[in-house]
């Protein structure tokens, strides 16, 4: 990947934030642990849904770390900010559970770390006895947006500047392999899969969708012109895949859902 830095845009992010929050609820709705000491969400970009968990456990220490600067600054700006909920820039990959902590979260950010499955045995292999690691990752890397947005990488014209830059084989696994992963490591599973059929309204709604999330590290290795001339091509190219409809543009999105309870 080019060595610049991808931006993320907190705004951007939120823009579909009934979409995106409905997954995290989902999988926090399935930890089970009465009185956490200290909850940390992992990848909390711009900080309102760890906040949430701040107010479901008062009495826990609720943390939250993500790698840009920008979500944090965000994070950090929360309008009522719980007192019991603090957020620190840092590296998930550089991360490790402190004692004392009851309850791990990351919501769709793992699969931007590559190796991210190591890093779960080692969270868990330092978690206390009764501790939760809840994880949710996106299962779309084989749907139109993300298969067009290779194949336009890949093409003669792109390939050069783009090498390397989009991942996909090792992004994540699959369910069974990550219940196996959270079984091996002596926890309680309990692994499922959602396909969140999303109506989305405006005009060319998926490329809206994308530009906050899998379309940015592209953007990040192209110039202003090059990136708006890669936009425009793979726009026309999602056109044909999702064509709106009377009632607005169906997108369906899966979702691999993980919690373990270690034994």
């Amino acid at each position: 990947m080019d060595s610049q830095r991808v931006i993320w845009d907190p705004a951007k992010y939120v823009e579909f934030g009934s979409y995106r929050d409905r997954p995290f609820f989902d999988l926090t709705g399935r930890i089970k642990a009465p009185a956490p000491r200290r909850v940390v969400d992992l990848g909390c970009g711009p900080g309102t849904l760890t906040a949430a968990l701040a107010r479901r456990w008062p009495d826990a220490q609720v943390v939250g770390v993500d790698s840009s600067a920008e979500m944090v600054d965000a994070a950090n700006s929360i309008a009522g900010k719980p007192a019991n909920l603090s957020f620190e820039h840092a590296d998930i990959a550089a991360w490790m559970p402190e004692p004392g902590t009851d309850v791990v979260v990351s919501n769709a950010a793992l699969q931007w770390v590559p190796g991210h499955q190591d890093l779960m045995r080692h969270w868990l292999a330092a978690l206390e006895p009764g501790a939760w690691l809840a994880v949710q990752v996106p299962g779309n890397f084989d749907s139109p947006s993300h298969v067009l947005m290779r194949q336009l990488a890949e093409s003669a014209r792109w390939s050069t500047a783009l090498a390397g830059v989009l991942r996909h084989e090792d992004a994540v696994w699959d369910a069974g392999q990550y219940q196996q992963l959270l079984l091996h490591a002596g926890c309680e599973t309990d692994v499922w899969e959602s396909t969140f059929y999303q109506l989305l309204a405006g005009a060319r709604p998926v490329l809206e969708w994308v530009r906050g999330t899998a379309l940015r590290p592209v953007m990040a290795a192209l110039d202003t012109a090059e990136g708006e001339a890669f936009e425009e091509e793979y726009a026309r190219a999602l056109d044909a895949a999702y064509p709106p409809g009377p009632d607005g543009t169906i997108f369906p999105f899966r979702r691999i859902f993980m919690v373990g309870r270690k034994h």
